[in-house]
């Protein structure tokens, strides 16, 4: 067992345009090596394009995609999208989620899948 002391659990800020704590910890996971400010510009833009194309606010958005998205159990993905730039990339992933479909809603439904499919051998012992 370890005598450190355990490390103080710090309340995540919301972020500065949206004022949202999701937000913010969805920048922090799209952050590559320390570049906030790359992660949160990248984000940004892509909510800028969300509101060009669908007319409605970015946020809602991206909450809506969050939600239809959030698996029970955790999920990885690795399929890589086809758009340019990474602000294109997250904007139509995240217009894709909201309205229930793209990739991570099928990576979603696949684990989903594969849980029930295992639950059924659960009371056998091998």
């Amino acid at each position: 067992m370890s005598r450190r002391k355990s490390a103080v659990k710090r309340p995540v800020p919301p972020d500065p345009r949206y004022d949202s704590q999701t937000v913010s910890k969805f920048v922090n996971s799209l952050m590559y090596q320390g570049k906030k400010s790359l992660a949160e510009g990248i984000f940004y833009k892509a909510m800028d394009l969300i509101e060009e194309r669908t007319g409605q606010p970015g946020v809602t958005v991206f909450k809506a995609a969050v939600n239809n998205v959030k698996p029970a159990l955790e999920v990885k993905s690795r399929r890589s999208r086809s758009e340019k730039t990474m602000q294109e990339r997250l904007a139509a992933e995240f217009i894709l989620a909201s309205k229930g479909e793209g990739n991570a809603i099928k990576k979603k439904e696949d684990t989903h899948r594969m849980a029930e499919a295992n639950r059924a051998f659960a009371h056998y012992r091998w």
